[in-house]
């Protein structure tokens, strides 16, 4: 019998980090860093302070494109989320600042091919000591289908199969070696055993891949696999293959029913619901005092430049710049070919509300994220009430802009998660996985051969 007090379920944090900051007008903001995006001295101070403070991992929610519907290059000029980083590129940066946090960082299955993004993250959790995870995405914008030679985004039903076989080949590829493969014997001159070499053959729909991969099997097995969809395809491949599942949810009540509906879903494919933390995207809008966190956030909201809010409501609206911006809605388009869960999310969320285009911008700010607006204890005390009740696992955390809204999540916020038990005080161990409570995934020939496995090798 196990005597040992049972270890108290704390949340998983990540920062989340959007171009100059994840507010739609908050680069604009008197003390904001508007260069913020391109200045790897700020990044490089950021990932320091984030450790000191013990989150998990910091977050790139990314895309290969310029990713906007505005109409024109006028209106796109309103846009702050432009110039940014290739966020490989950077996390390599980051790490060697860093020692404990880990780094997650979104790719494309649909406009990139399995064997460079299997090597390169296999290449990624050696450079940062197993501190790597791979946000997987199938992409949502039509700018990034014109950028690979596309004259359209590929259907939502059809990248979701792609993703799917996409998967299976990378998976496939990260065990070409097995752990204990390169034994590097300078006396026999042998450099790996040839038993432990599998190489892929892979032939499916979408892909033909040999294999082996030229880089030794990754220190955590696999990086940390997250995976962003939220729709229903989105939701069997999170079920499928992914180890966090970062969502935008915008009530304690959605998020309850995404948590249960994701992890009913995990049996399917012979996992357990407890092999996958839920982590929706929050934006805190911080003040000493409910005031000066409301005139804060005011303050925020007044900054989005309609020129702004249009294009960000064209992918479910198309091109509302003829409407005034004080006046009503226009019906909603019958479906989108980009972010399927969030274009029903918002369907749902305008059903018997009568509002202006100005107003429904302002309501999606932070990209469709839960906005809490608040002091650190109140703010504290909703992320408790999600938790609890099963909406989440934990948060990524979408600082509105930088530095300020950060630093006092540091200073502020997570103090006072501290002081409640329901987050961590140290790392609790050197990779991203042991970080987040997450097993090291047996190599497949192990999976496929417990006896084998059992006896060690």
């Amino acid at each position: 019998m196990n005597d040992q007090p049972r270890k108290a379920r704390q949340m998983a944090l990540g920062l989340n980090l959007v171009g100059a900051g994840a507010h739609g007008g908050g680069w604009r903001m008197p003390d904001a860093h508007a260069g913020a995006a391109i200045d790897i001295r700020f990044w490089k101070n950021m990932a320091r302070k984030a450790e000191a403070a013990k989150f998990h991992f910091m977050f790139w929610a990314d895309g290969i494109a310029v990713r906007s519907s505005a109409k024109d290059e006028e209106q796109l000029s309103y846009d702050s989320r432009i110039d940014v980083f290739e966020p490989l590129t950077l996390l390599a940066a980051l790490s060697a600042v860093t020692e404990k946090m880990g780094f997650i960082a979104t790719a494309s299955t649909t406009y990139n091919e399995p064997y460079n993004m299997a090597r390169k993250f296999a290449s990624l959790d050696y450079v940062t000591e197993g501190r790597v995870g791979w946000n997987v995405v199938t992409s949502w914008s039509e700018q990034e289908a014109l950028n690979f030679g596309r004259d359209s985004h590929m259907e939502h039903g059809s990248r979701y199969r792609r993703a799917e076989e996409y998967m299976d080949v990378v998976f496939g590829l990260w065990d070409s070696w097995e752990d204990d493969a390169f034994i590097r014997d300078k006396t026999t001159g042998q450099y790996f055993d040839p038993a432990r070499l599998h190489t892929l053959h892979h032939q499916g729909e979408h892909f033909r891949v040999r294999g082996p991969l030229n880089v030794a099997r990754p220190i955590q097995g696999y990086p940390v696999i997250a995976q962003a969809g939220s729709s229903g395809p989105g939701q069997d491949l999170a079920a499928r293959t992914a180890e966090l599942i970062y969502t935008m949810q915008k009530s304690r009540d959605e998020a309850v029913a995404f948590y249960s509906s994701v992890k009913s879903r995990f049996a399917r494919f012979g996992r357990s619901a407890n092999d996958a933390l839920v982590m929706p995207g929050m934006m805190p809008i911080m003040g000493r005092t409910p005031q000066e966190a409301r005139d804060r956030f005011d303050a925020l909201q007044e900054l989005i430049h309609p020129q702004y809010g249009y294009a960000s409501l064209a992918s479910s609206f198309g091109d509302l710049s003829a409407y005034p911006v004080d006046g009503p809605l226009p019906p909603m388009l019958a479906d989108s070919n980009a972010v399927k869960s969030a274009h029903g999310r918002l369907a749902k969320f305008l059903q018997g509300r009568e509002m202006t285009i100005r107003q429904l911008y302002q309501a999606l700010a932070a990209s469709g994220h839960h906005i809490i607006v608040g002091t650190p204890g109140s703010i504290a005390d909703e992320m408790e009430d999600w938790f609890v009740s099963h909406g989440c696992d934990g948060f990524n955390i979408l600082p509105p802009f930088y530095p300020q809204p950060a630093e006092e999540v540091f200073d502020l916020l997570i103090p006072e998660l501290q002081r409640r038990g329901l987050f961590q005080t140290d790392y609790a161990g050197n990779t991203l996985r042991e970080n987040l409570g997450l097993p090291r995934p047996a190599h497949g020939a192990m999976r496929r051969n417990p006896a084998r496995a059992a006896a060690g090798h």
